[in-house]
């Protein structure tokens, strides 16, 4: 895997969203690695730098979150990346916040991000799906992902969770997805929100 992606939208307005945890976990990986500054390529911030040895790329589209596909495409594109190469760092509705996932290819779940790369690039490229829980009713959805994290749900599980990812990222991009989560695991477990008296979760 070669093209680690993060979504989320550009913009200090969005900067810490519960949508933006691809650009915070891309963010985090560049930080842990020692990886030079992003900068404007491809309709993103680009970043290169080693992680376990090996040459790695960091994207962060900055298209707005529907048009994510146009900017990890070019990038594909340009350094001849197949869609298997890519791993994209995304929000999920559907898992409780602190939880994380990975597989290879599948649906979009209704994720604008993950839809428009699949639009131009297929359906088999990495997905590290990161829980931010559900508002309980649809109509909530778009403003609760366009929400900034409360500060103790980043002191309690986000900033814990991304160091995480960071620091075990190596394992998933040399080919050991399972041993990527369970070390994401072993570093952090899911929050117990309702003890912790943080509401707007499920």
């Amino acid at each position: 895997m070669r093209l680690v992606v993060g979504l989320g939208n550009p913009g200090s307005r969005y900067a810490r969203n519960r949508h933006n945890i691809g650009f915070m976990a891309v963010e985090a990986i560049a930080r842990r690695h020692g990886i030079p500054s992003f900068r404007s390529r491809f309709k993103g911030e680009l970043a290169e730098g080693p992680i376990g040895g090996e040459r790695r790329l960091l994207l962060k589209p900055q298209t707005f979150m529907n048009d994510s596909g146009e900017s990890v495409a070019e990038t594909a594109r340009f350094y001849k990346i197949s869609p298997s190469e890519i791993v994209v760092i995304h929000d999920e509705l559907d898992l409780r916040p602190g939880k994380l996932r990975v597989k290879c290819g599948g649906g979009t779940a209704g994720h604008n991000g993950l839809r428009s790369i699949d639009a131009l690039l297929g359906p088999d490229f990495w997905r590290v799906r990161i829980g931010v829980g559900h508002p309980g009713i649809k109509e909530l959805v778009l403003p609760y992902v366009l929400q900034n994290f409360p500060g103790e749900e980043v002191s309690l599980w986000v900033a814990p969770l991304l160091d995480a990812v960071a620091e075990a990222i190596g394992l998933l991009l040399s080919g050991a997805p399972d041993a990527f989560m369970s070390e994401v695991a072993r570093c952090v477990a899911p929050p117990d929100l309702d003890a912790a008296g943080v509401s707007g979760q499920s």
